[in-house]
């Protein structure tokens, strides 16, 4: 029986107590009788009641959780367009009506938020109304403070001469640079998603380090002392033939070397792998195994960008950098990763890193698409991966978090045991999934700003 017939039965039955006979006990028995019935039924409705509101409060929790990754970014009438509608799919209660949800945004500090989000409604009732009751209002509210922390991302890009086939460098950039619609992209390129979540100059700073067998750091750093010139000069003698690496020349019959650094090309190789320096990011000292040996070597890579605020100009300045990159030589994955670290660090070379912080999180993106085949010292594969396996392991022993991305071709096990976690590897079988796979990667690090 419904709860109205409940009632019409009640108000029947009173109607004959009304006009019985029987004597005062059945007259009193109906008179109590209004009230106990109205207790237990109102047992009913505010089970129902809080049954209601505990589906508002599991609603308005998860409501404050998404509304805060991207609050700081919306105004007052967007903040609360985002909340009625996150509020009211998450609860799915039809029998709850005059929903109301108001989010209140405050800023505690420059980089640290207050959120509030209270909701309203009721709940009608049924057995209560005995008791003059018409509905159950219910009110519940969550808040979450958080921090937005700043992020420091290094991109480590193969440019080998393998990235020409398959479409991988075309779809490489689009994965990085289009915005969702544009030439085929599914979602914004990693460049835009982390534009958009930047909200001020500084949130957001990115390197681009492309690398084959070397790394170019650019002409500018020639007269540095923490470059090597032994290695791309070599060592000259009456026996050795001149060329364009040892830069050896005749002088009076006497084999000399042209250590001429305007002829530089501003290429670096791995530095001396005693004592791991070719996978650490210690800073040079003037001892010859801790600096940077330059090279003639140097191919078509396109010159490395330091860490790049994508604020403002920034943006396009990235851009550009990425649309020059160019495939060409051959394979070394563990310069380009140790490149990458450098990048992140304040200490000499790249010294636009800022000093570790809980506030910052410091990112590498690895992609490359082959195996590795040449480094300073051999084209051996394994020598060379156990190179990359110590460059991995001190970048995670540091705590800079660590993507990677095998695009067809590639040592699967070398770069799924490289990254921080298994879900941070991604095995791309075509191009064409980049894409996505960039899109994914940046929207974790989107949320990964906020810290609750």
């Amino acid at each position: 029986m419904s709860s109205n017939g409940c009632i019409d039965s009640l108000r029947f039955a009173l109607r004959k107590f009304g006009s019985a006979k029987g004597g005062n006990v059945l007259f009193t028995f109906a008179l109590v009788s209004v009230p106990v019935l109205g207790l237990v039924g109102a047992a009913v409705d505010y089970s129902r009641g809080n049954s209601a509101k505990a589906a508002m409060q599991q609603a308005i929790d998860a409501t404050g959780l998404m509304l805060s990754r991207e609050a700081t970014g919306l105004d007052s009438a967007q903040l609360s367009q985002k909340a009625d509608t996150y509020f009211k799919a998450l609860l799915n209660r039809p029998e709850i009506m005059d929903v109301v949800v108001n989010p209140t945004l405050t800023t505690l500090q420059e980089s640290s938020f207050k959120l509030e989000v209270v909701a309203t409604g009721n709940v009608p009732v049924s057995f209560m109304q005995v008791l003059g009751m018409s509905k159950l209002d219910l009110q519940v509210d969550t808040e979450v403070r958080w921090g937005v922390k700043k992020l420091e991302l290094a991109l480590a890009l193969d440019n080998t001469g393998s990235m020409a086939s398959s479409n991988k460098m075309t779809e490489l950039k689009k994965a990085l640079l289009n915005v969702k619609g544009q030439n085929g992209a599914t979602a914004d390129g990693l460049l835009e998603t982390l534009k958009k979540a930047a909200k001020k100059a500084g949130d957001i700073k990115i390197s681009i380090i492309a690398f084959d067998t070397t790394v170019k750091i650019g002409t500018t750093y020639k007269n540095e002392t923490w470059i090597d010139w032994d290695e791309a000069y070599g060592t000259c003698s009456k026996s050795a033939t001149p060329n364009t690496k040892t830069r050896c020349t005749a002088v009076n019959g006497n084999w000399t070397k042209n250590n001429n650094k305007n002829n530089w090309s501003g290429c670096v190789i791995d530095r001396d792998k005693n004592g791991d320096n070719d996978a650490l990011d210690t800073a040079p000292d003037g001892t010859a195994a801790k600096k940077f040996p330059a090279t003639d070597e140097c191919g078509s890579i396109v010159q490395s960008l330091p860490l790049t605020d994508i604020w403002d100009t920034g943006y396009t300045t990235l851009k550009n950098k990425i649309n020059a990159m160019q495939p060409n030589g051959n394979t070394n994955v563990t310069i380009g990763l140790a490149w990458g670290w450098h990048s992140l660090t304040s200490g000499t070379p790249f010294t636009d890193g800022a000093a570790p912080s809980p506030d910052i999180d410091k990112v590498i993106i690895l992609l490359t698409d082959g195996e590795n085949t040449q480094n300073r010292w051999t084209s051996n594969s394994t020598s060379i991966d156990n190179r990359t396996k110590a460059a991995c392991a001190n970048i995670k022993a540091v705590n800079i978090k660590l993507y990677t991305i095998r695009v067809i071709d590639g040592n699967a096990s070398l770069l799924q045991s490289c990254a921080t976690k298994p879900t941070m590897y991604y095995n791309v079988s075509q191009a064409s999934q980049l894409n996505p796979v960039f899109a994914a990667i940046a929207q974790a690090l989107a949320n990964l700003r906020i810290a609750k």
